[in-house]
Formats: structure tokens, sequence, C-alpha cells
């Protein structure tokens, strides 16, 4: 496909409820949204880099700056063949995965609309619908964690993940899983502890957990290899997985058990499939994780997570869930089973509301061949 435009628009979606992390809490949530046009097809990804740099390097402003100065220059007025011939062409920026993420994915939903298939038939995805889990916010009290947690479970998510941080823990699992004894529960700690913490770590295990998350620093597979030596539940891996050598390395160390694959902090779908397979061959399960994206990077998502080896729910929540309107449409439900369907239309299965899209966006830019 010769790329002949990227346009950029920069949001900011207000959120249905503040979400609250050992980083924070945000009530906003901005991302960057990229349309790649060419030869009369079109496409959308996101941009998942978040206002500061708390989860990830990258923030809007970078990802806004390396689309723009050398991401476009490199593949505006170019025949790019797909995924690998981008990833070539792209070789010398070293980083700066969620903004190559963005772009790549807009050529994947515009090359699958082109070709009049869903975006999982590219990919080599095999379920027509994919279990869903939810992600919990860290809570005001153990009373309002469960409160909140009833309520999902009642809408029908098949696993529950509980955000933690140091002296927002134990009590607040204990008092979910005294509640729920027989729910998939996992946590998530967003690299809150050190191996200093292996002891208190070890209490969670009396809670039957799906998995612990990230607990050790987002950049180490070492550390974590030790302490799930001391542990009997599953590690999974998410923020210290950004390249499929990540990966492989982990799976080598036995850092993990169990990896979340985020196709924006991998760098797109080629990178992340690549990392399913890997883990596929060494029988190590996966699952998609949530980065608060609007309906183009969840519809992304589970045409992503419809690939065999994604065996556990994955935080692929209803759209009404995250933002009072979205920008694409139509609208993520949860099925009486606790899963989403597998759109069969061509591309990623959402169209735009441009509309909708006018209103949170707050910055705007149309880079053509001329800008390069």
């Amino acid at each position: 496909m010769r790329i002949e435009e990227l346009e950029l628009f920069q949001l900011a979606m207000p959120l249905v409820n503040p979400f609250t992390t050992s980083f924070g809490t945000e009530t906003t949530r901005p991302c960057i949204i990229v349309r790649l046009a060419g030869e009369g097809a079109e496409g959308w990804g996101e941009c998942v880099a978040g206002e500061g740099p708390w989860y990830s390097s990258e923030t809007v402003g970078t990802a806004w700056q390396v689309i723009t100065d050398y991401v476009s220059p490199a593949l505006l007025g170019q025949e790019v063949g797909g995924a690998e011939d981008l990833w070539a062409r792209l070789a010398r920026i070293r980083g700066h995965r969620m903004a190559i993420a963005a772009v790549e994915q807009a050529l994947w939903d515009a090359t699958a609309r082109a070709a009049g298939k869903p975006l999982n038939a590219l990919l080599g995805g095999t379920r027509s619908e994919t279990p869903s889990g939810v992600s919990l916010g860290i809570q005001a009290s153990p009373e309002k964690l469960v409160e909140v947690a009833r309520r999902h479970i009642e809408q029908g998510y098949q696993r529950i993940k509980l955000k933690i941080a140091p002296g927002r823990d134990i009590p607040f699992v204990a008092a979910v899983r005294e509640q729920f004894p027989d729910m998939l529960l996992s946590v998530d700690a967003n690299s809150a502890y050190t191996l200093a913490d292996t002891e208190h770590l070890r209490k969670l295990d009396a809670f039957n957990l799906l998995m612990i998350e990230q607990p050790l620093a987002d950049d180490d597979i070492v550390d974590h290899a030790t302490l799930q030596r001391e542990l009997k539940t599953a590690i999974c891996l998410d923020e210290a997985i950004r390249t499929p050598d990540d990966a492989r390395h982990a799976l080598a160390l036995g850092s993990c058990r169990i990896i979340n694959i985020k196709p924006g902090r991998v760098g797109g779908l080629l990178r992340s499939k690549q990392i399913h397979d890997l883990c596929q061959a060494a029988d190590v399960p996966v699952w998609c994780g949530g980065m608060l994206e609007t309906n183009i990077g969840r519809a992304t998502n589970i045409q992503l997570a419809s690939l065999p080896n994604f065996r556990l729910p994955s935080d692929i929540s209803a759209s009404a869930r995250y933002f009072h309107e979205d920008i694409a449409g139509p609208s993520f439900v949860l099925s009486s089973r606790g899963t989403m369907d597998v759109r069969q239309q061509p591309g990623i299965g959402v169209e735009i509301d441009k509309q909708a899209l006018e209103r949170v966006t707050t910055r705007r830019s149309l880079l053509t061949g001329s800008h390069v």
C-alpha cells in the first residue's frame, strides 16, 4: 500500500469513574488517534501513551513528536508492504513502541479493510468470541472494593483483577476473596514492590489467585525469577515485556508463568503475535491487557485476543464502563457468557463517529508527502 496521509488527533476522554493505580488517579484519558490513508483505503490506530511517563517512558507529547518528525517521513509517499516492511523502515528508531504501534495498527486496519476481511483473519485468529475480565482500581476501603467487585461479577465478567499497592493490598484482597470464594481473581501491582517485600507478597498465596501481575520493577526479569521461585502463585509479567526478546529471556529464566500482551506496549500487532507464538511454543498462556482504550483500541485488542494462546480472560471490558461517549461504534457489550464478540466486518469492526471525535479533539494534524 502506498501511504498518502497520516492524520493525528489528540483526545481528552473524560472517564465515567476515576481510575486509581499505584501510579495515581486518572479522571480523563488522553490519547492519540491515527488515521492512515492510501490507495483508497483507510485505517485507524490508537496510541495508548499517557499524559505523563508513569506506566511507560512515552507520553502523548513524545508520541506526537515521534510520529510527526520520524515515523511519517519514513512512510509517507512510500509503498509499504505490511507490518514487517513498516518495522524495517523504522528500524533506526529506538523505543517509542506506543507511537509506532498506533501507526502499525492503522496499517493493519487499512490492509484488512482493503482485502474485505476482518483483522483476525490476517492475524490467524481462531475464536468467534473472547473471554472478558475487568480491572478494578484501588478503592478507599476493602468494603468499597467488595461493593465494586460485586457489581462487576453480577454483570458477568469471568475474571476480576484488583489493583494493589503497599498498604492497599492484603486486607483488600482478603475481603474480596471472602465474599467471592470461587471467583477467578488476580492482582496487579504495577511494579510497586521490591524483593525485600517477598515475605509480604507470599501472604497473597493464601487467596488462590490466578496471578500476581508485575510486582517488581518495570524493567526487571531477573528479580522476578527469584520471586517466582518463592511464591506458589503465578507471576504474570506486563511492563517488563517490551519486545519478543524480553519474552524469550523471561521464559528462559522462569521469571513468570503467564504473560500479558498489550499491543501498544510491545510495538503493535506483529510483535504481539510473535510474543504469542513464543509463549504458545513454551505452553505459557497469554492474555490481552487494557490501557483504557477507546473503541478503536478495544476493537483491535479483541481481534488480537482471538488467537489461540490467549487462554485467559483479557482486560477487555464493555465500552460503557469507560466513557460516556465513545468515538467509534457500535459499542462493545458483555455477552451473557462473559465474552466479547470478535466482529467479522472488514478491518477492526468499528466505524468512526466523526462528530464525537471532533468533540474530544484537543489537537489535530494532517501529514502528507509535502510534510516530508
